[in-house]
């Protein structure tokens, strides 16, 4: 997707110029296992969009998912450098890194981090309210952070794959938090709320509270299984049972009976995941905003009531955020991810407003050095 910024009265909105899709080849559950048919999918949906847009694309944003993504809370505690107590950004730079240190190597081997995003900083013990700890007084500085990271080997083939099609990576977001700059509101974000992007060969969820990201997790489940399964049951093709699960083919030919509960057996299966997730981080029922559902599997007509019932949460299908207070619905879900990659990368330098944009910003430097370092 190429998108510039439009400018009606004093907002910049993001006005998209152009778009390329290709069918998704060389690729399972997010990870390559053909590297020429990814980098020919990709080549072939950049000049798609380098024709509708009439622009040479020459630089992207990557956006990583699949099951290599995930996330993991960390603490770290640092003591106040400064005589006179007041903490610095060099405290901050040292209790991030203090978090950073304190992963447990059996998560962190052959993973690399892609964002770290401080969830509550505690000054002597007491929780600092607020974002910022620094010009605070206090002697000790203690950082908590999640971390979303990707596996390295999955890392590495995708960037590979992009630049071997012509384009530079300018820089790598987790899908889920680019999907939840767009889909999103930042009331959503502040009392408590989980996205999830329901994907052919994944599902990947992202819970925020106190307008941060808490917890980011990626299943290995997705609705082509909905697809497989109905095949199965009906003894049909592959094509006709996506069809069928889109609700592009009605009618008495299948007992509706059997389709209902084909369907809604593999969604209890997603559904029951993301519940466990919830129990794990100690957020089930307890998320005011609810499920945002999102991704190409978000159209399945029984999705929104099942996870309103199986989860007892609030639950609706994704409308896009796409600024300020304009909102309108998502033409195409599984689109979410992209909107948002053009969000961050139209995003002013001093944006702070938004989080992951930020986190983007900041990171720039860091990420290229990354893809220095997993290139040849």
């Amino acid at each position: 997707m190429v998108a510039e910024n439009a400018e009606p009265s004093d907002r910049t909105i993001p006005k998209i110029v152009g778009t390329g899709f290709a069918e998704s080849r060389g690729l399972r559950h997010g990870y390559i296992i053909n590297q020429a048919d990814v980098t020919r999918a990709i080549g072939q949906a950049i000049r798609q969009a380098e024709k509708t847009s009439g622009t040479r694309i020459k630089n992207a944003y990557l956006s990583v998912g699949g099951i290599g993504l995930s996330s993991i809370t960390s603490t770290g505690t640092t003591a106040v450098s400064r005589a006179d107590s007041e903490i610095s950004e060099l405290d901050v730079e040292k209790s991030l890194e203090a978090s950073r240190a304190a992963i447990p190597q059996s998560f962190s081997i052959n993973r690399r981090i892609i964002h770290t995003i401080p969830v509550q900083y505690r000054i002597d013990g007491k929780v600092v309210l607020g974002s910022k700890a620094v010009g605070m007084k206090a002697n000790k500085l203690e950082a908590k952070v999640l971390f979303v990271t990707a596996l390295e080997n999955h890392l590495h083939d995708l960037i590979q794959a992009v630049e071997d099609a012509g384009v530079e990576v300018s820089q790598v977001i987790a899908a889920p938090l680019a999907a939840s700059l767009v889909t999103l509101s930042k009331s959503q974000k502040i009392v408590g709320s989980v996205l999830a992007n329901i994907g052919a060969e994944t599902v990947s969820i992202v819970v925020f509270e106190n307008n941060v990201p808490i917890s980011l997790e990626t299943f290995p489940i997705g609705s082509n299984d909905i697809t497989n399964d109905i095949a199965l049951g009906l003894k049909i093709p592959l094509e006709e049972a996506e069809r069928i699960k889109l609700g592009a083919i009605t009618g008495a030919t299948y007992p509706k009976k059997k389709l209902d509960d084909i369907i809604e057996a593999r969604l209890s299966d997603i559904l029951e995941l993301i519940e466990a997730h919830l129990k794990k981080i100690g957020r089930s029922g307890l998320l005011p905003a609810g499920i945002i559902l999102t991704g190409g599997g978000s159209g399945i007509s029984i999705l929104e009531e099942l996870a309103k019932s199986s989860l007892s949460l609030p639950s609706r299908v994704a409308s896009m955020n796409w600024s300020g207070g304009m909102r309108e619905p998502i033409k195409d879900a599984s689109w979410s991810v992209v909107y948002g990659l053009c969000r961050i990368g139209l995003s002013q330098e001093d944006e702070e407003s938004t989080l992951g944009v930020g986190i983007a910003k900041k990171a720039r430097g860091t990420i290229r050095n990354l893809i220095r370092q997993l290139l040849p």
